[in-house]
């Protein structure tokens, strides 16, 4: 049963939130909202609801280690995985210009993260700290793309990536209520379901957010970035593996924070949350236009991804012997 409750819960969620994006997406076009600002924030929310919805439920149900292993485990995945992936169907021509800015604020927010993280627990104050930087983010990274032809044209690209629905108004609500209660649902499985197997098998919450839950949540940004890498536009990967990082770390780990405080493991501290720190830092030449990720770097970012899901599960006791 548990076993149902997971997968079941992930299928469950991934559908929600393509139901959820699309309806977003098509209501968003009738009310003439920009291509921009649907991207930044329509189709931002939309792949990082799963994200939310888990960490969000894993801590009203008692379950922080989970909650917290989801978000880490999900910036890891995010690099390793779905920049190897992209890498592998299409080579990475990275930005035309070097993007610093963007390099520095997906670093610094992830340093803050981990140092606030350091105290053993992310508190009401640190979840207020994290959730104004997400808004100051938001609000100076919408200020720079509004003038950037660029931006907005890969916004465009992205939007039209996701089939929008082709219906009157009230379909489209009726759809967008219809996704997110999936997505509710879907979290409720995964999170009844993960902390079942980790009790039985005496895994830690931790792990099992670090590994399968983060996987499963991760799949829409990934089902995102494979779209764009056989349109070959690989290079909006990275944009989206920057703004679900800082939405991970920052928005759902500063929101949730807020509504019920996260206590951070010594099995996190010293190990995983430097995992995230370096593959962050991964991202960063790419991001300063001096790494344009090829194939091989697809097969070495999905090598290290394995490794790492390999290392948990020797932790987790799935290798010992008898």
């Amino acid at each position: 049963m548990m076993y149902f409750q997971l997968i079941g819960g992930i299928v469950v969620m991934l559908a929600a939130a393509e139901i959820f994006i699309r309806g977003a997406i098509s209501l968003a076009k009738i009310l003439n909202i920009p291509p921009l600002v649907i991207g930044m924030t329509v189709v931002a929310i939309g792949t990082s609801a799963p994200e939310l919805m888990v960490t969000l439920d894993a801590s009203l149900s008692g379950a922080p280690g989970l909650a917290v292993g989801n978000l880490i485990g999900s910036n890891i995945a995010n690099v390793l995985l779905i920049l190897g992936v992209s890498c592998l169907l299409s080579p990475m021509k990275g930005p035309e210009s070097a993007n610093f800015r963007d390099g520095f604020v997906l670093m610094a927010g992830s340093a803050m993260f981990a140092l606030l993280c350091a105290q053993g627990q992310l508190s009401l104050l640190s979840g207020g700290v994290l959730f104004m930087a997400f808004l100051g983010f938001l609000a100076s990274t919408y200020r720079q793309e509004s003038a950037d032809e660029e931006a907005i044209a890969e916004h465009i690209l992205e939007i039209e990536g996701m089939t929008p629905i082709d219906a009157p108004m009230g379909v489209v609500v009726l759809s967008i209520l219809g996704g997110l209660v999936g997505i509710v649902w879907g979290a409720d499985l995964i999170v009844e379901g993960g902390v079942a197997i980790a009790r039985v098998f005496g895994i830690s919450e931790e792990i099992i957010g670090l590994t399968v839950i983060a996987f499963g949540t991760s799949l829409p940004e990934l089902a995102a970035s494979v779209v764009a890498a056989f349109r070959g536009h690989s290079d909006i990967a990275v944009g989206n593996v920057v703004g679900s990082n800082l939405f991970n770390i920052l928005g759902i780990a500063g929101l949730v924070a807020m509504v019920a405080p996260l206590p951070v493991s010594d099995e996190i501290l010293t190990f995983d949350i430097w995992v995230m720190l370096a593959a962050t830092a991964l991202v960063l030449p790419i991001l300063g236009g001096r790494w344009h990720p090829r194939r091989a770097s697809g097969v070495f970012f999905l090598t290290l991804y394995i490794a790492y899901i390999g290392y948990n599960a020797f932790l987790a006791g799935f290798f010992a012997v008898g």
